[in-house]
C-alpha cells in the first residue's frame, strides 16, 4: 500500500525530507523567544502516515536497527522508515539491516539441505561405531 501511494519513482519528491513532509511525518518547529512551543506534525497524506505508523509500531518490537534508537517513539521511527523507503527505491537495491548477519542465517537455513545432498551422493563421511573387541585389545 505504501508503494501504491508513493509510487515507484521517489525522485518526483526531490529528497527524502520532502517525502517525509508529504507523508506528514516531519515534526513542526514552533519556537518563539527561545521557548519551544508545539511540535505537532502537519496534515499530509493520512493513508501513508497511518501505514508507516503501523509499520513503525511493528518494527519497534523486532530485533533490528530500528529498535535500538526509536523503541518508544513511533513518529520518529516512522520518519526513519520513510527515509529508508526513499533510499531503497531511489538506489534500487534491497534493504540490508546492519545488525543481521545474512551469511550466518543463510548457512543455518540451508545446512540441513546441503548435508542431505552430500549424503545422497556419497560425499559425507561415514563414521564407524567403535568395535568393543578392538577397543579392549588396544588398552
Amino acid at each position: 500500500m505504501i508503494l501504491i501511494e508513493i509510487g515507484d519513482d521517489p525522485h518526483r519528491f526531490g529528497s527524502a525530507a520532502r517525502l517525509a513532509s508529504w507523508s506528514a511525518l516531519c515534526p513542526g518547529n514552533n519556537e518563539s523567544a527561545g521557548k519551544r512551543k508545539s511540535g505537532k506534525t502537519r496534515h499530509g497524506n493520512p493513508v501513508v502516515r497511518y501505514l508507516l505508523c503501523e509499520a513503525a509500531n511493528a518494527a519497534r518490537r523486532t530485533k533490528t536497527v530500528f529498535r535500538a534508537k526509536y523503541e518508544s517513539l513511533v513518529i520518529r521511527l516512522a520518519h526513519k522508515l520513510v527515509r529508508t523507503i526513499y533510499f531503497i527505491l531511489s538506489r534500487r537495491k534491497p534493504y540490508r539491516d546492519s545488525t543481521v548477519d545474512y551469511e550466518t542465517a543463510s548457512v543455518a537455513k540451508n545446512a540441513p539441505r546441503w548435508i542431505r545432498a552430500l549424503k545422497k551422493y556419497g560425499y559425507w563421511p561415514e563414521v564407524a561405531a567403535p568395535n568393543p573387541a578392538t577397543a579392549a585389545t588396544a588398552s
